[in-house]
C-alpha cells in the first residue's frame, strides 16, 4: 500500500508528502498523527511541530533552513515561511566509520569495453574533432557535415517528413525506414564539439579550456582526435600539448593538429584534415570490445531538473551504487559544489586525509565568494522548477543532492579540469549547471555519467553515455524518450533502494558494453559547455 508521508531522518522536524494531501486531512507517521493545515502537494514538506520565527528546519538530519514566520504543526513549508540556512563548518570533527556493502555478486562481473594502452577502458570508441578557439567553429561544422553525410548515410528524419508534408500540402509522406546501423565504420563513432572559448577572456580560462580538452583526449572513450587551431589565440597549440603531456605523459593516441594561419587556404586545410582524419578513423575502427572488470568503470554522479523526490529515490540509489563501486574497486565522481552547501561537515568528516578536507572547504568557500562578488549567492541556486516541486532552500536541495555520493570514504578532492587518479569516491569542483557539470565530469575521466532528474532534462555528451534516471514514475511515463531508468517504484513502496541500485548496475553493464544505447545518444544530444570562471577582456 502506498504510504502518504515519509520522514527521511528520525531527527527531522519536517515530513515529505508522498501524495497530494488535502487541508484537514489526518495522516499517520509511525505512532503519531498530523492534521494537515493547508493543501500540500506531493514532494512538498510539512512541519511536525510548531515552530517560532528563527527556529531551525531539519531535514536529512541537517540544518536546511530557519522559520521566517511562525509555522503551525502540519503546515506546509514555503519560500515565504522558510529561509535558507546552513551550518558553518571549519574542519573535521570526527572520523566517519564505513562498512562496505556485500559485493560478492559483483566481484567477477565484467563489461565489454575498449582497452587503452594506459590501462583505462572505454565504454565507447570515439574519434573526436574539436577547436582550440571559437574562430574554428565554422570549420568544425563543415567537417561535421562532410563526415556525417558520408560515413553515416543519414536517413530522412520524421521531422523532415513532417515539414515536407506541410510544404507539399499533403497529410502523409513516405514512412521512415526501420532503425538500423547505417555507419560505414561499425566500431567507431565520429563526434564534433564546438565552444566559445580559447581567446578574448582571461588567460586562466584559456589555460583551463586547454586542460579540459586534454582531459577529453585522455578520456578512455576517445580513440584519438583532430584538433583545429587558428594560430593567434590565447589557447596556443603548445599550451594544449603541455596540458596533455602533464596528465598523459606516455600518450599513444593519435592527435592530428592543423593550424589555419599556417595552412594556406581553407580549402587546402580542409582537404588535408579530411585525408589524415579518415586514415586515422579507419585505424581506430579496428579496436574491438573486450571483457574488463567493473573496477574499470568511472561513473560521474550528477543531477539536474531535481524535484522533491530526487533526494529520497533516485539520488540514494546512486549513493548505494557509489558504495558498491567503492567496494568493487571502481570509481565515482560527485560534482556540483553549489549543491553541496549545507552538508559540508559530513563530507569533510568522510575525507580520508586532512589535506583533502581542507581543500574541499577552500574550494567551496572560494566558489561562494565569487558568486557573492557577482551579486548572488548559493541560496539563489534552487530554480523555479526546483521550488515548485518541493525544494525550498539550497541546503535542502543540497542535502538531497549529496545522497548521490553514498557513505563511502572520500578518496580525493579535485578542482575543475583535474583528472581522476584514485579509485573510490572523488569530489570534483564544478557548477550545478547541467551541461557545464557533465562537460567537466567527462574531462576528469568519467567513462559514463549517471544523471538523476525529477522534472526531466535531455542533457547528453559527445564522448560518454549519459544515463537519465527519473525520481518518479510520472516523469518516466510522460517523457519516455529521455528517461533510461526509473526509481519511482521506491516512492510507491514497490522496491527498496538496494534493489534499485542492483538493477541500475545491471543496466550500466549493458550500456557500458554497447548493448543498450542511452536515450541521449539516440537523440544525438551532444552537449559541451566549458565552465568559464573569469570575465571577457
Amino acid at each position: 500500500m502506498q504510504k502518504k508521508v515519509l520522514k527521511v531522518n528520525p531527527v527531522d522536524n519536517v515530513a515529505v508528502a508522498l501524495v497530494d494531501l488535502t487541508e484537514g486531512e489526518t495522516v499517520t507517521l509511525g505512532n503519531l498523527t498530523y492534521d494537515i493545515v493547508k493543501n500540500t502537494k506531493a514532494k512538498h514538506k510539512f512541519v511536525t511541530e510548531d515552530l517560532a520565527i528563527g527556529d531551525a528546519i531539519i531535514m536529512y538530519g541537517v540544518l536546511v533552513g530557519k522559520a521566517n514566520l511562525p509555522i503551525q504543526k502540519g503546515e506546509v513549508i514555503t519560500t515565504e515561511n522558510v529561509k535558507h540556512q546552513s551550518a558553518k563548518v571549519e574542519g573535521k570533527t570526527e572520523i566517519t566509520p564505513w562498512t562496505a556493502p556485500d559485493i560478492e555478486k559483483w566481484k567477477d562481473k565484467t563489461f565489454n569495453g575498449y582497452h587503452r594502452e594506459d590501462g583505462q577502458v572505454g565504454t565507447s570508441n570515439v574519434w573526436l574533432f574539436f577547436p582550440l578557439v571559437f574562430c574554428e567553429n565554422r570549420n568544425i561544422e563543415i567537417l561535421k557535415e562532410v563526415f556525417e553525410k558520408e560515413l553515416l548515410f543519414e536517413k530522412v528524419t520524421k521531422h523532415q517528413l513532417l515539414l515536407r508534408s506541410l510544404v507539399n500540402n499533403s497529410e502523409t509522406e513516405t514512412a521512415i525506414e526501420d532503425e538500423k546501423d547505417s555507419r560505414i565504420f561499425k566500431n567507431i563513432d565520429v563526434k564534433f564539439i564546438t565552444h566559445q572559448g580559447g581567446c578574448g577572456g582571461i588567460r586562466q580560462d584559456a589555460e583551463a579550456l586547454g586542460r579540459l580538452l586534454a582531459g577529453y583526449v585522455k578520456n578512455p572513450n576517445v580513440a584519438g582526435a583532430t584538433v583545429l587551431s587558428l594560430g593567434c589565440q590565447n589557447l596556443q597549440v603548445d599550451l594544449f600539448k603541455e596540458a596533455l603531456e602533464k596528465i598523459s605523459p606516455d600518450n599513444k593516441k593519435p592527435i592530428i593538429v592543423y593550424e589555419q594561419q599556417k595552412s594556406g587556404t581553407i580549402d587546402e586545410m580542409l582537404n588535408g584534415i579530411i585525408k589524415d582524419s579518415y586514415e586515422a578513423i579507419k585505424q581506430a575502427n579496428e579496436i574491438q570490445r573486450l571483457p574488463a572488470p567493473l573496477s574499470k568503470l568511472v561513473l560521474g554522479l550528477e543531477c539536474g531538473g531535481s524535484d522533491g523526490f530526487s533526494g529520497i529515490s533516485a539520488n540514494p540509489v546512486l549513493g548505494q551504487l557509489s558504495d558498491l563501486m567503492a567496494g568493487i574497486g571502481g570509481s565515482t565522481i560527485l560534482s556540483e559544489f553549489p549543491e553541496l552547501c549545507g552538508v559540508e561537515q559530513e563530507l569533510v568528516n568522510r575525507c580520508v586525509n586532512e589535506k583533502d578536507a581542507e581543500r574541499f572547504l577552500t574550494l567551496m568557500q572560494d566558489f561562494e565568494k565569487s558568486v557573492v562578488a557577482a551579486g548572488s549567492g548559493f541560496d539563489m541556486n534552487p530554480s523555479p522548477g526546483n521550488i515548485k516541486d518541493g525544494l525550498i532552500t539550497d541546503a535542502m536541495k543540497s542535502a538531497g543532492a549529496a545522497k548521490k555520493g553514498g557513505s563511502s570514504p572520500i578518496q580525493d578532492v579535485l578542482d575543475f579540469t583535474e583528472y581522476i587518479e584514485k579509485p573510490g569516491l572523488n569530489l570534483l569542483c564544478t557548477p550545478g549547471n547541467d551541461v557545464e557539470c557533465t562537460t567537466a565530469l567527462v574531462g576528469s575521466g568519467s567513462n559514463m555519467v549517471l544523471f538523476t532528474t525529477g522534472l526531466g532534462t535531455p542533457t547528453g555528451n559527445p564522448v560518454v553515455p549519459v544515463v537519465k534516471i527519473s525520481s518518479n514514475t510520472s516523469l518516466s511515463e510522460r517523457m519516455p524518450d529521455i528517461i533510461d531508468f526509473n526509481t519511482g517504484d521506491i516512492i510507491t513502496g514497490e522496491k527498496t533502494i538496494d534493489e534499485k541500485a542492483e538493477e541500475l548496475l545491471e543496466f550500466i553493464i549493458e550500456v557500458a558494453s554497447g548493448e543498450v544505447k542511452t536515450k541521449a545518444a539516440i537523440l544525438n544530444q551532444n552537449d559541451f559547455i566549458p565552465w568559464r570562471r573569469g570575465v571577457s577582456l
